[in-house]
Formats: C-alpha cells, structure tokens, sequence
C-alpha cells in the first residue's frame, strides 16, 4: 500500500492569551491516503481553521507530527515550509486572492516563477493554458478578475493551485462567496479533479457542501469527534442532483 499523502499524530497547537491556555488542537490524529477527497467540518473555533493552517504548512504544531507526502514538516522554519507549501501545496481561498491587474494567464502562471521548477517562460505560458482549459476557461485567458465573474474568478484560482501539480489541493471555504448554483459547479470540478487522481482536502462549514466530498471529517474543541465515509451511492446521488 502507498504511504499517505498526510499523516498527522497526537497533533497539538496551543495558544496563550495573557494568562489564558487556550488548546486549539488537542491530540489530532489524521491519515489522508492519496486520491481521497476530504471535508474537514466544524463550527467557529472548532479548530479547523488551526488544523487547516498547519495541514497548509502556514503555522506548525506545539506538539505532535505532521508528515506531507513522505516529509515531515511538524518542526520545519518558516522558509522551509514555505518552500514545501509551494511545491506540495495548491490553495484555494474563499476571496479567490487574484491580482486584479493581472491577466487570468498571469495569475495562475504566478506559482510557477517561484521554487526549483526553472521553467522558460514559453513554458509557464503552457502550463498555465492547459490549466485554465482544464476547468473551463479556454478562451478567457487574457480576461482580468474584474472582468469575470465569482465562478469564473475561482475557476482561475483553482487552475493557479493546479499548475504546479501539486500533492494536495487545500480549498478553504472554497464556496462562502458565490450563489448556491455556481457552487455546485465549482464543487463539481473539484469531484472531477479527484476523479482524475487528484487529492482534495476541503475546510466549510456547510454541511451540504461537504457532501460533495468522499470522507467528511468533524472537529470539535480541537479534537475529531467523527470520521465519516460517504458512500459511493451518495457520491452519485450528489452528482446527479447538482446536474439537474
């Protein structure tokens, strides 16, 4: 069996306010096997958005392990997580965080001028092409952010995680700012990137919008309090409502 693309271990993040202990993570155990497309769920100040940051590699643990493909990152500085975030990492934010003067081309080409990848730019040009083709907008290459819409902004935001082909596709609240339809649309593309192989972790608060996922992860008090397998007969009931 392969390894897991995430394993995490007795994780434990502690803050202190003043005199206040304030345990934000408390013994977290989590193993991601590579392909799985994981909800993490839970209400504000459950902890998820702790566990997010440090699953992100944009914070690290006061206790406990953090292994990402293969390379444990529990103790790493700030500079060498930012290089592991770069090259094993494609986030998705809720606000999109596009560069508004900046073509959809340029945009997703960003991660690539960054790390060891050494690409020309007729290179990075390709890779970002294919990438905006990929979800759905072929043709809108040259658009900026403000000439598209919510969808389209984070359709581009989904193709800039994926240029670099990363190990995981972390996806924060990927939906809070568009309209129910066009949630499901981009719900859907992250359905059709794990169909291809594609390791999705995904942090809401929506239970429905959880239900796309394969596994739905609840964090509560800093600890997970289930882990639930959805079932592939739900996976396609799912599908075949947001198709209709």
């Amino acid at each position: 069996m392969a390894p897991p693309v995430i394993e995490i271990h007795q994780l434990t993040k502690v803050y202190h306010l003043g005199e206040v202990e304030v345990r934000a993570l408390d013994g977290v155990d989590l193993r991601v096997e590579t392909g799985d497309f994981v909800a993490i769920m839970g209400p504000s100040g459950s902890g998820k958005s702790t566990l997010m940051n440090i699953i992100g590699c944009l914070d690290r643990p006061t206790a406990g392990t953090y292994v990402l493909d293969g390379a444990d990152v529990s103790q790493l500085s700030r500079d060498q997580r930012a290089i592991i975030r770069n090259a094993k990492i494609g986030f998705v934010f809720q606000s999109f965080n596009l560069l508004p003067r900046t073509s959809s081309m340029e945009n997703v080409e960003l991660p690539l001028l960054y790390g060891d990848l050494a690409l020309s730019k007729r290179q990075r040009h390709e890779k970002a092409k294919t990438a905006l083709h990929h979800v759905g907008l072929a043709g809108r290459e040259g658009n900026y952010p403000s000439q598209l819409s919510g969808g389209q902004q984070q359709r581009v935001a989904i193709a800039r995680a994926l240029v670099t082909d990363p190990a995981i596709l972390l996806a924060d609240e990927p939906t809070g700012n568009l309209d129910s339809r066009t949630s499901t649309e981009i719900m859907g593309i992250f359905q059709e990137l794990n169909d291809e192989g594609k390791t999705v972790v995904l942090i809401t608060h929506e239970s429905d919008i959880a239900q796309h996922a394969k596994r739905v992860v609840h964090v509560k008090d800093g600890r997970i309090q289930q882990d639930e397998r959805i079932t592939q007969e739900r996976v396609v009931r799912e599908r075949v409502g947001s198709s209709q």
